[in-house]
């Protein structure tokens, strides 16, 4: 039975369980800017708050579009049960650094999975997943230059005030595509 099963989906086991993982991590991710834009909005950060709710929305969007895969491929798309989300963080700029180290675990992840497809000749996937890489490119981008406000202004006085303005104004040209 497991076999006919399988006949329903090219993909394979492996490639349909890190797929899932991808959407519970994106899950995660949602769920951690989402926090951090409560965060934000409880100390006085409104233009952040906004910024990291619009990333939550994001990474959701992104859970999503995996999700729509795994299950217009014929496999199994897992709706991931999200825990232990902080709702504290030790400071502005710790939201900031917390937000980058997220989104280099993305890229991280989203090269692991790039490799497994090529391995398993998944060229579909590899083929799908390209999207998602090339998203990271943007989303370290912003998250670097959000974080080197706090070297550039610096906290004191009207600092974080001035960094909490200019973060969503950080856009990303992408100079890649034609």
């Amino acid at each position: 039975m497991k076999d006919l099963l399988r006949l329903r989906t090219s993909l394979t086991e492996e490639i349909e369980q890190i797929l899932n993982e991808q959407i519970k991590m994106e899950a995660e991710a949602s769920a951690m800017y989402l926090a951090m834009s409560s965060w934000c909005d409880r100390n006085g950060f409104d233009f952040s708050a906004g910024y990291f709710k619009k990333q939550s929305d994001e990474e959701r969007e992104h859970m999503l579009r995996l999700f729509k895969y795994v299950s217009d491929m014929g496999g199994r798309a897992v709706s991931p049960s999200v825990t232990n989300i902080p709702l504290e963080f030790d400071s502005f700029k710790g939201v900031f650094e917390q937000a980058l180290q997220q989104e280099i675990a993305v890229t991280q992840s989203f090269n692991r999975i790039a490799d497994r497809c090529q391995k398993q000749k998944d060229y579909v996937t590899f083929s799908f997943i390209q999207w998602f890489l090339n998203e990271q490119i943007e989303e370290e981008y912003v998250a670097r230059r959000a974080l080197e406000l706090f070297e550039l202004i610096g906290e004191d006085g009207t600092g974080r005030y001035e960094i909490d303005k200019r973060v969503p104004k950080i856009t990303y040209e992408n100079t890649y595509e034609g």
